[in-house]
C-alpha cells in the first residue's frame, strides 16, 4: 500500500529514489504502533544483539531486550503521522523521520531501516516523547503492572548531589510523603492515608540529588518471591519475555530492567532483591541487617528485614550505597577464601549450577575471587535452618498483618492467603524455638563469613514462564528460599551480579555474601567482576 493511500494528510517528503517497499514497511510499522501489535513490531525490528531503541529515558539494546520493552506497553496513544521526511543513504540503508501529532501533542520518531534480502527492518530507532501542553489535559496511562503512581517526577530532589539524574522507583512498602503505602494489596491502600513524611531510605536519596520517578509494585504484603500479584498482574520481564518478573520487589526490579528508572529500591527478607535480580539479569543488593533504617517500611518479618535495591550496573549500586549505608572506612573485602556449599548449590537447576561453577572456577584462577574452599552443610542441618527461618518469618508476618488479614477475608489471592493461613498457626512457642535455632545458625554462618566470601547461586533456576502451573513456581520458590535464607539467617549483605546464563541463554544471578558490615567491600569487589552487558 503507498504512502499517500495509507495516511492522505501526511506531508511525504522523499527522494525519486526511495528504496521499493520502505515505505510500505514504514507504514506496516506504524499500524502496528496505533494496534500495539507486538508480533509485527518484533518482526520488523531487526534480530540480534546489536539493535537499538532510545527515547528520553532509556536505551535498550538488543531485539530481546526491545521486545521485553514492548510487553510492558499498556496502550499505544492514538496519533498521526503528520510529516514524513526520508534520507536514503545507501542502497541498503535509508534515515526516516516521522513528526506525529495527538491533539496538542507532537513527538518525534527515528528509525535507521536496513535491508536484508528481501525484507526492510528497523536497525536502530529512537523516539522523543511527546510534549503535551498543560492544556491538553492528564498524561497517558502508564503500565499499572509495574507502577502504582508515577509522574515527571513524581517527587523531585531535594538538592543536587552525587544522585543527580538518577531516577528511583520506589517499591510500594516505603513512606513517600503526600502517598499512601499500598502494600499490593487493594483493600488496604483504600483504607490508607498519605504519608506526611517520607521514609529515611527515601529521604536519603532525594537529599543525594535522585528523583522519585513512581511508586512501584510489591506483591501482596511482600510474601511472595515471583511477582505474580494476584490483583495488579504480572509486571514485565525484559531480560526473558513470557517470563515471570520475580518478587516482591517484582516492580522496582521491573522499572529498572525496562529502562524506566536507574534504581529500584525495595526490601530483601527472604530474596524479594535479589531474586528479581536473577530473573532481570540486574545487579541486587541486600544490605547488612539493620545497616540501614526500616523506619517508615511496612514489615514483613522485622528478624529479616532489610532494605536494597536493584540497578542495571555495579557503578551505579556502588554510588547509592555511598548515600544510604555507613562508610565502613576500607572498601576492600580483606577475604582470603571464597566459601562454597556444594549442598546449597546442589539445590540449582543442573545448567544453572553448571554456569555457576564454571564461573567460580574461572574467577578464583583470574585471581577475580579469592581460592575456593568447600565447607560441609549437612542435609539434615540445611532443613533444620530452613524451617527456623521459614518458621520465625511466618510467625512475624502474621504478628504484624494477622489482624487486618482476620477483619478482611478475601483481600487477598490464593497463594498469599494460604502462606498467612499457615503463618496463622505458629505458637508463640513455635517461635520462640525457631528463634534459638536461628541464633545457631547466625553464629555458624558468622564463623565462616569471617575472612571469606560465601558463593552461591542467586536462586535455584532461571524465571519460571508466567503459565507455570502454581505448584511449579511453589517448588521453585521453595528451592531458591534454602538458597536465599542464608543471608537472612546470618544478617549479612548479599549481592547478586547477572554473571550466569541458563542453557536457553536467560540470564541467573551469582549471589556473594560478605560478613555482616562489609557491604562496601562487595560492591568493590564486584566491580572487578562485572562483565559488560
Amino acid at each position: 500500500m503507498s504512502a499517500p493511500e495509507k495516511n492522505e494528510e501526511c506531508q511525504l517528503i522523499a527522494p525519486v529514489g526511495t528504496p521499493p517497499g520502505l515505505l510500505e514497511a514504514f507504514w506496516r510499522y506504524d499500524s502496528a504502533l496505533l494496534a500495539n501489535d507486538r508480533d509485527t513490531l518484533d518482526e520488523l525490528f531487526m534480530p540480534g544483539p546489536h539493535t537499538l531503541r532510545g527515547d528520553g529515558q532509556a536505551l535498550l539494546v538488543g531485539h530481546e531486550a526491545i521486545a521485553g520493552f514492548r510487553s510492558a506497553r499498556a496502550r499505544i496513544p492514538t496519533r498521526r503521522v503528520a510529516q514524513l521526511h526520508v534520507q536514503v543513504i545507501a542502497g541498503d540503508a535509508v534515515l526516516v523521520m516521522a513528526r506525529t501529532e495527538d491533539g496538542e501533542a507532537t513527538g518525534l520518531q527515528t528509525q535507521l531501516w536496513r535491508l536484508t534480502g528481501d525484507r526492510w527492518t528497523v536497525a536502530a530507532a529512537h523516539v522523543s516523547l511527546p510534549a503535551v501542553p498543560k492544556s491538553a489535559g492528564p498524561a497517558a496511562p502508564f503500565d499499572t503492572t509495574v507502577w502504582r503512581a508515577i509522574g515527571d517526577p513524581l517527587v523531585s530532589a531535594d538538592t543536587q548531589g552525587p544522585l543527580d539524574g538518577i531516577g528511583v522507583a520506589v517499591k510500594d512498602l516505603f513512606a513517600v510523603a503526600g502517598q499512601p503505602i499500598g502494600a499490593g494489596v487493594p483493600a488496604w491502600l483504600a483504607e490508607q492515608r498519605p504519608q506526611a513524611e517520607s521514609a529515611p531510605a527515601v529521604s536519603a536519596l532525594l537529599a543525594a540529588g535522585a528523583r522519585v520517578v513512581g511508586i512501584a509494585r510489591t506483591d501482596e504484603f511482600a510474601y511472595s518471591l515471583a511477582g505474580t500479584n494476584a490483583h495488579y498482574g504480572t509486571p514485565p520481564n525484559p531480560a526473558a519475555p513470557g517470563r515471570v518478573s520475580g518478587g516482591s520487589s517484582s516492580g522496582p526490579a521491573s522499572a529498572v530492567a525496562l529502562g524506566q528508572a536507574a534504581v529500584g529500591l525495595g526490601t530483601d527478607t527472604a530474596g524479594s532483591i535479589r531474586v528479581p535480580a536473577s530473573y532481570q539479569g540486574l545487579v541486587g543488593l541486600r544490605t547488612t541487617h539493620g545497616a540501614i533504617s526500616t523506619a517508615g517500611v511496612l514489615p514483613l518479618a522485622r528478624s529479616f528485614d532489610t532494605v536494597g535495591w536493584l540497578t542495571r550496573d555495579v557503578r551505579t549500586s556502588a554510588t547509592v550505597a555511598r548515600t544510604l549505608l555507613p562508610d565502613d572506612g576500607d572498601r576492600a573485602v580483606p577475604v582470603a577464601r571464597t566459601v562454597r556449599l556444594p549442598e546449597v548449590e546442589a539445590l540449582a537447576r543442573a545448567d544453572v549450577r553448571e554456569a555457576f561453577t564454571t564461573t567460580v572456577e574461572n574467577l578464583t584462577a583470574a585471581g577475580k575471587l579469592p581460592p575456593a574452599e568447600t565447607v560441609d552443610l549437612p542435609h539434615d542441618v540445611l532443613e533444620r535452618w530452613f524451617t527456623a527461618f521459614r518458621t520465625v518469618q511466618a510467625w512475624e508476618a502474621w504478628q504484624a498483618h494477622g489482624g487486618w488479614i482476620t477483619a478482611h477475608p478475601g483481600a487477598l489471592g490464593a497463594d498469599v492467603a494460604t502462606r498467612f493461613a499457615q503463618a496463622s498457626e505458629i505458637t508463640d512457642e513455635q517461635a520462640a524455638a525457631a528463634r534459638e535455632l536461628t541464633a545457631e545458625a547466625r553464629k555458624q554462618l558468622g564463623e565462616w563469613l569471617s575472612g571469606s566470601i560465601l558463593a552461591i547461586p542467586s536462586a535455584s533456576g532461571p524465571a519460571p514462564a508466567r503459565n507455570s502451573s502454581g505448584d511449579q513456581i511453589e517448588a521453585e520458590r521453595a528451592a531458591t528460599l534454602r538458597m536465599t535464607c542464608l543471608a537472612g539467617l546470618a544478617g549479612a549483605p548479599a549481592l547478586s551480579l547477572p554473571l550466569l546464563r541458563s542453557a536457553e541463554g536467560r540470564p541467573a544471578g551469582l549471589c556473594l555474601l560478605g560478613a555482616p558490615g562489609t557491604d562496601h567491600g562487595l560492591l568493590t569487589l564486584a566491580a572487578a567482576l562485572e562483565t559488560p552487558a
